[in-house]
């Protein structure tokens, strides 16, 4: 049985798909692109990722190991003098795998597999949807509730404290006028006393004037 074997074997020797796989990775690295199933481009995408990621470490020793592996001149230096400057910044995923359809005949499922980084067409195109569409949104902090409740005292207190200073007014014109009505009541009231004491004081300085003149 066949338990956790991963390998796929491409129904070839090991010298034969190892053999299949360095002439592979030494077109796809000169040319950029080649045209093959979705199998065999699986399998090289694992057997050439990380001799462009060795790549990155132009040495000696580096470029020994990536020939081991190719065993061509032309490719080795293709890969550290050009390919290498232009991935330098990527991470990985140096490849990508876009599926044809089938092929006629054997109704093989075929695929191109490429460069990232030498499709310009596919590149520009996605800078331009991730311009326009993808935009980076940041989620704001909410404020937290004892920030809101207290916030919330804050303008409570505020509202009290001028409702009382607009309460303030009232009373003070209400005291004055309550305190104004006992003596106005005085005044009003002493007014008409006074008025009607000033004659009768008179009448008797009258009468008084006329007995003394009876007298004499």
């Amino acid at each position: 049985m066949r338990h956790g074997k991963k390998i796929n074997h491409l129904g070839r020797t090991s010298s034969h798909r190892k053999a299949m796989l360095a002439n592979m990775a030494s077109s796809l690295i000169l040319n950029k692109r080649i045209t093959t199933t979705t199998a065999k481009a699986k399998s090289l995408k694992t057997y050439v990722e990380p001799l462009i990621t060795r790549a990155k470490n132009d040495n000696t020793h580096s470029r020994r190991k990536v020939f081991s592996y190719l065993k061509d001149k032309e490719a080795v230096s293709e890969l550290f003098r050009d390919v290498a400057e232009k991935i330098g910044d990527r991470p990985g995923g140096y490849t990508r795998i876009l599926k044809t359809g089938n092929r006629q005949g054997d109704n093989a499922e075929m695929c191109f597999i490429e460069l990232v980084d030498y499709n310009e067409t596919y590149t520009a195109s996605e800078g331009k949807a991730g311009g326009t569409s993808k935009r980076k949104r940041r989620r704001r902090g909410g404020k937290k509730k004892s920030q809101k409740s207290g916030e919330s005292q804050d303008q409570t207190a505020q509202a009290g404290d001028q409702s009382d200073q607009h309460e303030q007014p009232e009373e003070s014109s209400s005291g004055e006028a309550t305190a104004q009505t006992p003596s106005q009541e005085s005044a009003q009231e002493g007014g008409p006393s006074d008025q009607a004491s000033q004659p009768d004081e008179a009448q008797k300085k009258d009468d008084s004037g006329q007995d003394q003149k009876k007298e004499e």
